[in-house]
């Protein structure tokens, strides 16, 4: 069994994600999240979510391609991931091209995604914005 892995906050869950879970998980038969705490969020992300933690992996469980999601508590924690889940290919978005090469001197194949062009997380966050302020 091939075991895949991706990394992310995933608030405001919308195609874009949806797409890049679809294409990870055709990358081997059983795909793992690790999806960012809410303290991991604030205190090295600087990022505040609309989702808390337990909602957003909730939102994740529910997904086909997902089979187990865990918390991203560090950025450090990737190597031990790879190890402690005997990870075949780490995949990533494609905007970290490069950032994380060094998992192929732990024996994982690694694999930067294009995300999909037209959405993100950051554009409905500031469309809902500027709808507010009309």
């Amino acid at each position: 069994m091939r075991r895949v892995i991706t990394y992310g906050t995933f608030d405001l869950l919308h195609y874009g994600h949806i797409n890049l879970l679809k294409r990870a998980k055709s990358l081997g038969d059983y795909l793992i999240v690790a999806l960012s705490t809410d303290e991991f969020n604030w205190q090295e992300k600087h990022k505040k979510c609309y989702f808390s933690y337990e909602q957003r992996k909730s939102l994740l469980e529910a997904i086909r391609y997902v089979d187990l999601v865990i918390p991203e508590e560090s950025w450090e924690q990737k190597r031990s991931d790879v190890h402690e889940y005997h990870i075949d290919t780490f995949v990533i978005g494609d905007d970290w091209k490069g950032r994380f090469d060094f998992l192929k001197e732990e024996g994982a194949d690694v694999v930067y995604l294009s995300r999909t062009p037209e959405i993100s997380t950051t554009q409905i966050k500031e469309n809902l914005g500027h709808r507010n302020e009309t």
